[in-house]
């Protein structure tokens, strides 16, 4: 059965992440993030690419907020680790100009990637706040507590 979600097909069954995987997720970049002493934000989405859990750390920059949820938006969008689209959307590459589309939310370097139950997408973890290495590790952090 599925359901109509903001304009995206959901699949109504289990496959999506739930809240309480959603704040584990985040609370294991959190924990990351501070043992590494870098504020990040930190986002999670759902398999229809919706917002279900974010934190902001003291003193993580606010210009990374956006970021982070991007970051997470995209990964859930193309299926694929954003720091693997780095070199996809590079000049003379086949995705060049992908992050021009979606309205600009389309972010091609690390900090998301996917959230699988087995085969399945269940959603996106992005982070930002750090350098793209940092973002990375906070977000392999997120993604080993789901």
């Amino acid at each position: 059965m599925e359901q109509i979600q903001g304009g995206t097909n959901v699949d109504a069954g289990r496959t999506s992440i739930l809240l309480e995987e959603a704040q584990a997720v985040v609370q294991a970049a959190m924990e990351k993030a501070a043992e590494i002493g870098q504020p990040m934000n930190v986002a999670v989405v759902d398999n229809g690419r919706d917002l279900m859990a974010f934190a902001r750390m003291e003193d993580a920059w606010l210009g990374s907020i956006d970021i982070a949820i991007n970051k997470a938006f995209t990964s859930a969008s193309f299926l694929m680790a954003t720091e693997d689209l780095a070199g996809m959307t590079q000049p003379g590459q086949p995705l060049y100009g992908l992050e021009t589309t979606n309205n600009g939310r389309v972010v091609n370097f690390a900090g998301g990637i996917p959230l699988m139950r087995g085969e399945e997408v269940a959603g996106a973890v992005g982070v930002s706040g750090g350098t793209v290495d940092q973002d990375q590790e906070v977000a392999e952090a997120g993604v080993a507590a789901f």
